[in-house]
Parts: structure tokens; sequence; C-alpha cells
């Protein structure tokens, strides 16, 4: 009986430990942040190698990846999965990074767009700039993730609030000063919540 008593002990310790590790179950929006891990290292052509794989993915609300994303969960995984931690909203993107000039903007730079109100500086959208005026975004129009133009969509360019460069051009230093406070927001893993995969329902409003 006494040696019993330890054992069953160590049973109920394991069961309650793996318990608490199960993922929790996919349901829509999905709002834990799930950080990627790093694959690769920082640099330009790894971000198309990234963007390349996601293009196509559907536009999903609040995921990251990497089967469906919203348009900043897209920039978040793309920086994460290069090691280079962004904050995971749009709005906060933004405050963090070099603001440059439209006309200045390279491959991999994040544009920022608003209303076409010019006085409102409420941002709530974010693209990835791939040169002569195409950008790459989440797109909640379009349902997914795709490549769009500012001369064939010129309404894009009257929404832009701010741009933003991560990286230097020589790929060396790495411009991540805040502009202003950031709202902490806790990151998770799949070990604990599930994002949502291919064979799940995709939402029929983008946004909830």
């Amino acid at each position: 009986m006494k040696t019993a008593f330890p054992l069953l002990s160590t049973l109920f310790t394991l069961l309650f430990f793996l318990s608490g590790c199960t993922p929790k179950p996919y349901s829509y929006p999905n709002y834990a942040i799930i950080k990627p891990d790093k694959v690769c290292q920082p640099n330009r052509e790894n971000i198309q190698k990234l963007l390349n794989q996601y293009l196509g993915k559907p536009y999903i609300w609040a995921e990251e990846g990497p089967n469906a994303f919203d348009c900043s969960g897209l920039t978040y995984n793309i920086y994460g999965s290069m090691g280079v931690t962004l904050p995971r909203t749009a709005c906060e993107q933004a405050k963090v990074g070099k603001t440059v000039a439209f006309k200045d903007l390279t491959y991999g730079d994040l544009i920022f767009f608003g209303s076409t109100n010019r006085h409102s500086r409420r941002i709530s959208h974010v693209g990835m700039y791939l040169g002569d005026g195409w950008f790459a975004q989440a797109s909640s129009k379009h349902r997914k993730v795709v490549i769009s133009s500012f001369d064939k969509e010129p309404r894009y360019k009257k929404r832009i609030k701010i741009c933003k460069r991560y990286m230097s051009e020589d790929e060396r230093t790495f411009y991540m000063n805040c502009s202003a406070p950031l709202k902490k927001m806790k990151v998770t893993s799949t070990l604990y919540t599930t994002p949502w995969k291919p064979g799940m329902n995709i939402p029929r409003k983008a946004v909830p």
C-alpha cells in the first residue's frame, strides 16, 4: 500500500502536466499570438523565400500563419521567422523601426495604411514593399495573401500613413527603437494553442 501511493501520486502529477500542455482547440478568431520559430537569417533574400511560400494563403482575422494570415500577422511571421521581433498588430508595428519616405522605400519595408482622410492618423492595415510600386499584403478584400500595385489600385497610395524600415540596406543594422510606448502582448506557441489549418472552415466575414 505504501508503494502504491507514490506511484499513483506520480501518475496524477504526470496527467496534470500533460493536460496543461494540450493545445487549446482552434476557434475563430484565435487571438492567441503564436510566435514563429526562427528558421533563417534576416536578409531580403529570405523575405522573398518566405513570402513565396505564403502567397495565396487565406486571409483569416487574428492569424499569424503558417497556413493563414491577417495583414499584420503576415509581416509579424516573416520578420519573426528571421529572428526579428515585431509587435503583433499593425498600429504597434508602426511604432518601431526607421521612418522612411515613400519615394525611398526598398524591398521589405512596411507600409501602413488608414483611411483616405489625411487628417486621420489611425492605422488599420499594413503591406510589405516589393519595389517598382508593388507590395504584398494579406488582403481582407481578396481573402488571401496577394501582390498588389499602387498603379493599378491608386486608392492605396491615398491611404498611406507612414512607412517603416527595420533592416539597413546592408542588412547589418536593425532599427527597432520605439517612437511611442508599445502595448504589451503575451505570446505563446502551438504547445498551448492551435492555429487555423487547411481543411478548417474559412469564416465568411473577413473581420469578426
